[in-house]
């Protein structure tokens, strides 16, 4: 359930007092929506700069489906949806809504949901760190539902975001200092400017957090609108690139930037959608009314899920469908759940196991589809599309939905380094708590990255690659997922499909 944890102190002065700035802090920014291809010199020179005094790694991943939320709550807690159950940036939760989908990105629909049951069915960062009297600050400037994902108990800290503050005691004294929030923008400028400001005036003033989390909601915002390579969403990576090096430059001019790690990442990748996928109409013809007059089978993003109610077996429908969706070019990999021997093959014929994309929770529906993809380059330049519907964004298994930048820089991290290890969001929640000393609890599925530690695995790290393809029994649709493995833990890399 969902609770609000309420200082027994009347004013944030005084906590600054009792809390002591850490010998060590870490600070994580993700960038919302930043493809590596975007980190140039021309357009984003001070995250060059910091890679270049810090460590690169070349073979980061988003957690798949390759959206904000599921990453923010994968970054929360160290695991996939598998273990936390927030499974897209719309969510099927009967419970709440026995209709439709839930968006994620707004805070009340994600408090509903606590409300009705737990919201993350795994530990976070946040309450892991309250047990040993340690504190996490949330600022973001993206969604408020991204936000609250982060610190969703606030537990033994703070959430600062533009739309609202927990605790709500610290509300008033939040808007004394950084004023009223500015309105959202394309580049989204002054509420990202407003996040780094909350960091770098309460959060090192006052607060004095062990773990920062911050979201920055550009190049996604614009991009979203105006396109990959649009003036504008260039426009926004170098107002982004600026905050970073305004935070940089506060730090040294605090003398904190030699006890700071910096770590830098994205939520997803993007690509140019051609808008080709309707999948809720294509799922239509199968669907049902219940006796209330509802329809019986919901779509929530790339999720279908067949209600209870209407008297058929669930089994051949979901196979009748997931035949129809391999027929369609638009459609790219398809998920079921696990078969009954188990393997790399879902239950239908052709689709691969929700094990593999790492989704097999209870909340899961009955079947998940990812969009086509292509290599194909926008008028821009930059390659990648989907057959997604709008200007351009993502969710895809596709290569540049998935691989997404990591750069860290700090007193932990080696210097002037690059890795080409695979690692993924999963594993900054457990490398957190390596750096604070304490142990990593079992509900953490990501790894410690260890070979970008100081003093950590010395060489390059043996990295196996293997595939897993299942196809239809007349061999007319052939799915394919790439995975990449390093210190025992696969990373799903990307799908493609072969049709004829």
């Amino acid at each position: 359930m969902f609770a609000t944890f309420v200082f027994a102190i009347g004013a944030i002065g005084t906590m600054a007092q009792s809390a002591p700035p850490a010998a060590r802090t870490h600070l994580v920014i993700v960038v919302d929506g930043l493809r590596p291809d975007y980190i140039t010199p021309a357009l984003m020179p001070r995250l060059v700069r910091l890679g270049q005094r810090g460590i690169v790694f070349n073979a980061h991943h988003s957690v798949f489906p390759t959206v904000t939320r599921v990453n923010a709550a994968s970054l929360a807690t160290g695991t996939y949806p598998e273990s936390h159950g927030l499974l897209g940036n719309n969510v099927y939760v009967p419970s709440v809504n026995p209709v439709r989908g839930l968006d994620t990105g707004s805070r009340a629909n994600l408090e509903q949901i606590a409300r009705a049951e737990r919201l993350l069915t795994a530990p976070s960062l946040g309450e892991i760190l309250q047990q040993v009297g340690r504190k996490i600050l949330a600022v973001g400037s993206g969604t408020s539902g991204a936000a609250f994902l982060l610190n969703h108990t606030v537990a033994n800290g703070a959430i600062l975001h533009h739309e609202f503050t927990l605790p709500t005691a610290l509300a008033a004294h939040v808007l004394d200092e950084l004023g009223p929030p500015p309105p959202h923008a394309l580049p989204n400028a002054a509420q990202n400017r407003r996040a780094v400001d909350a960091y770098l005036k309460l959060g090192l003033d006052e607060i004095h957090p062990d773990v920062t989390l911050m979201w920055i909601s550009d190049p996604d915002t614009t991009a979203h609108t105006r396109g990959i390579g649009a003036p504008e969403t260039r426009q926004s990576l170098t107002l982004a690139d600026a905050e970073i090096g305004r935070i940089e430059d506060t730090l040294q001019a605090k003398g904190l930037l030699a006890r700071t790690n910096l770590i830098i990442t994205a939520d997803h990748g993007f690509s140019t959608h051609t808008s080709a996928l309707k999948l809720e109409s294509l799922v239509e013809p199968f669907a049902h009314n219940l006796p209330d007059g509802s329809r019986d089978i919901v779509v929530s993003e790339g999720a279908i899920y067949l209600r209870p109610g209407s008297g058929d077996v669930v089994a051949p429908r979901v196979a009748a469908i997931v035949a129809a969706l391999q027929r369609r070019p638009e459609v790219g990999a398809i998920f079921t759940r696990p078969g009954a021997r188990g393997g790399p093959e879902g239950q239908v014929p052709g689709t691969l196991s929700y094990d593999v994309a790492r989704w097999n929770h209870a909340r899961s529906g009955d079947i998940l589809v990812s969009a086509n993809w292509s290599r194909d380059a926008n008028d821009a330049g930059y390659e990648g599309k989907t057959a997604q519907n709008g200007t351009a964004g993502h969710g895809s298994s596709s290569p540049y939905d998935i691989y997404i930048p990591l750069i860290a820089a700090g007193p932990d991290f080696r210097e002037r380094a690059v890795s080409d290890a695979p690692t993924a969001n999963v594993d900054l929640a457990p490398t957190l708590l390596r750096l604070l000393g304490v142990p990593v609890p079992a509900t953490m599925t990501g790894r410690v990255i260890e070979e970008g530690l100081r003093g950590g695995r010395a060489g390059s790290m043996p990295v196996a690659h293997a595939t897993e393809t299942v196809k239809t029994a007349d061999g007319s649709y052939e799915l394919t997922a790439h995975i990449s493995i390093a210190a025992g833990h696969p990373y799903l890399d990307y799908t493609e499909v072969k049709r004829r």
